[in-house]
């Protein structure tokens, strides 16, 4: 969040991050599932590492030649977000590597999954998922529909271009995707 507030500020040097704790009772159980749907459906059965996922993604990038579909899990992502930077290079992969270990090890999965949808970035300087819920709804997070919660889902691999192209057919696309899938979810 420091990082995204320092970018914003060099535009605006007034610019404000809109981020609001909530307890994970207050998440509304779509949201919940719907990521979980959108990001990491194995999240309850892993360890922290979807080494088939990750699998599948080395294959689609190679095919691509570029990079194109991500592995990482809810806890990756919540290690790179609370404390490494953005860069991708071996080293902070392996850093990563050893922080999702320690989080697995030591929180529980409800933890990490608390922690995530309250740091997690859905918009230019809108983090988490109280904020998100407000910014796009004008509810709080405990309210979100199905198709909200899936709608907010959909945009986590690019929150700040999905924000703003919001009739886009793949977010629409996707979102119907989502919301067929979360009933397949469980969440903790």
């Amino acid at each position: 969040m420091s990082a995204r507030l320092a970018d914003m500020r060099d535009d605006d040097p007034e610019a404000k991050l809109h981020h609001r704790w909530v307890p994970y009772e207050r998440i509304s159980r779509n949201l919940k599932r719907a990521v979980m749907a959108s990001e990491d459906a194995k999240f309850l059965q892993h360890e922290g590492f979807d080494w088939e996922g990750m699998q599948t993604a080395w294959e689609k990038n190679l095919k691509k030649g570029r990079i194109v579909a991500g592995g990482s899990t809810i806890s990756q992502q919540l290690a790179k977000n609370l404390m490494l930077s953005g860069e991708r290079t071996l080293v902070r992969k392996g850093q990563e590597f050893v922080l999702t270990l320690a989080l697995e090890v030591l929180l529980p999965k409800q933890r990490i999954l608390e922690i995530y949808l309250n740091h997690v970035e859905w918009g230019e300087g809108v983090f988490g998922a109280e904020a998100a819920a407000r910014h796009y709804f004008k509810k709080p997070a405990a309210q979100l529909s199905a198709w909200e919660a899936a709608r907010l889902a959909v945009m986590l691999p690019r929150p700040r271009y999905f924000e703003k192209r919001p009739q886009s057919t793949y977010l629409a696309e996707r979102t119907q995707t989502i919301v067929n899938r979360m009933n397949d979810v469980v969440a903790p």
